[in-house]
């Protein structure tokens, strides 16, 4: 690889999706059918091969089973009856077994009888769940309860499962607005060791009868109020709509408007929420606490990591510069378009991570973008994926109407040019609802450059 930095970009393009080894831009091609051999190879069935040993299986047992039957446990089994003993295979079983996570211990015994191997398998069954049941729940019913625990009548029984569906019980009630729930659940009761019992307070539904904002004078409490997803009572018509207080919805809410003042250039921005209940603890009023900061100023613009493209032509792609304010959609742009010119030279998987660094001087960053050019590709192969039944005249015509050619490297301009010209040749149906539009499938191959 060349270290100096010799290349340059072209002008400046539209951003697009990058070509990959699954094409340029555009679906993956369709895929192969499978082949029988490996279609048997997939399956729980014995697979193709010659055996090998010199001992016979005799008998094949199963001892120490209650619920699950001994044949649905001998189907997954490789080690048959009349069939040469390996240990391996037996040790491969034994793993089989593990993974239908029914049993919490698994062994085996071999006995050497003039007949042959006589093979047992000793399981001990996980305890099983017998029972579910939901008490105290007076505003959701025991399915949509049922279906949020994850949990079925004969699931193996462990803490973890039972813990882990208590929890998402205390989220699914809190995305409904009951903030003060609590749930516990019980294993066993009398004489059934597998019933598990949630017992459900769920205390009051609450809403948001208001949404507030203090402390912002940069955007108006109306606009920041469209950002956030938090809403109080549709002007008192509505008022049980779309207002159900989901704290963690707040929180998030929280983060949106910190993210919104960061990428205006307000870097030290910090938010905070207030939370205030009626009388009648159904009720609370949102109040999100805005303290803006200084908006910052770059300093400098910083790129490392490029090798292949000069930094002057870098630069000619960048509109945030040194003495701008700071403003994060702009940033964004500019990474879009360092990327896009990458692409254009066959770097399609070029990366480009900006940081900001806060300097010593008030309110001030440098802007650092950091590029990881990646390989360079060429096009390996270029197809057409077409709908329907292939026909090869038309496939040509429209490679033939294309700019790329194989052993070209991928330029990811030239791509979107050649499926904007399919899409508008109208020699195939585009309307999606008869069928999808032609797709170009560009294969790359690696080359150095």
């Amino acid at each position: 690889m060349n270290s100096s930095a010799t290349a340059q970009f072209g002008g400046p393009g539209m951003g697009g999706a990058q070509a990959g080894p699954s094409g340029g831009g555009g679906a993956p091609g369709p895929a192969e059918r499978a082949k029988f051999r490996d279609h048997i190879h997939n399956q729980d069935a014995l697979p193709i091969g010659r055996e090998k040993g010199d001992k016979i299986v005799a008998s094949v047992n199963v001892v120490g089973n209650r619920t699950i039957s001994e044949n649905v446990i001998l189907q997954k089994m490789q080690t048959k009856k009349g069939r040469f003993y390996s240990r391996e295979v037996l040790l491969g079983d034994i793993h089989r077994l593990n993974e239908m996570k029914s049993f919490d211990h698994v062994t085996f015994k071999t006995e050497e009888t003039p007949a042959g191997v006589e093979v047992t398998y000793v399981v001990h069954e996980r305890p099983a769940i017998t029972q579910l049941e939901f008490h105290g729940n007076n505003r959701v019913n025991d399915r949509d309860l049922k279906g949020r625990a994850g949990l079925e009548v004969k699931d193996p029984l462990s803490e973890f499962s039972i813990e882990s569906a208590r929890r998402r019980l205390i989220d699914y009630y809190k995305e409904e607005g009951f903030n003060q729930v609590a749930i516990s659940s019980t294993i066993g009761f009398k004489d059934q060791p597998g019933m598990v019992i949630f017992r459900i307070n769920e205390g009051p539904k609450e809403r948001i009868a208001s949404v507030n904002v203090l402390g912002n004078s940069i955007l108006s409490e109306a606009r920041l109020k469209k950002i956030i997803k938090s809403r109080g009572p549709f002007m008192k018509l509505g008022y049980y709509i779309s207002n159900v207080a989901d704290i963690a919805k707040i929180d998030r809410d929280v983060d949106i408007l910190a993210a919104t003042y960061h990428n205006l250039g307000y870097l030290t921005a910090t938010v905070g929420r207030r939370i205030s209940y009626d009388e009648t603890g159904k009720w609370l009023s949102v109040t999100f606490v805005i303290n803006e900061g200084k908006r910052f100023k770059i300093n400098s613009v910083q790129i490392i990591g490029n090798q292949f493209v000069t930094e002057q032509s870098l630069r000619q792609r960048l509109e945030l510069k040194a003495g701008d304010m700071f403003d994060g959609s702009i940033m964004k742009r500019d990474v879009g378009e360092i990327i896009y010119g990458y692409g254009e030279l066959g770097f399609i998987y070029a990366d480009v991570k900006p940081q900001t660094v806060m300097r010593d001087e008030e309110n001030t960053v440098d802007l650092v973008y950091k590029i990881n050019e990646g390989d360079r590709w060429k096009i390996g192969q270029i197809r057409v994926n077409i709908e329907g039944e292939p026909h090869l005249m038309r496939e040509t015509v429209m490679l033939n109407m294309l700019e790329m050619r194989e052993g070209d490297f991928i330029d990811r301009r030239l791509l979107e040019i050649g499926q904007r010209r399919l899409t508008n040749s109208q020699l195939l149906e585009t309307n999606p609802q008869i069928a999808d539009p032609p797709d170009i499938i560009v294969e790359p191959r690696k080359d150095a450059y």
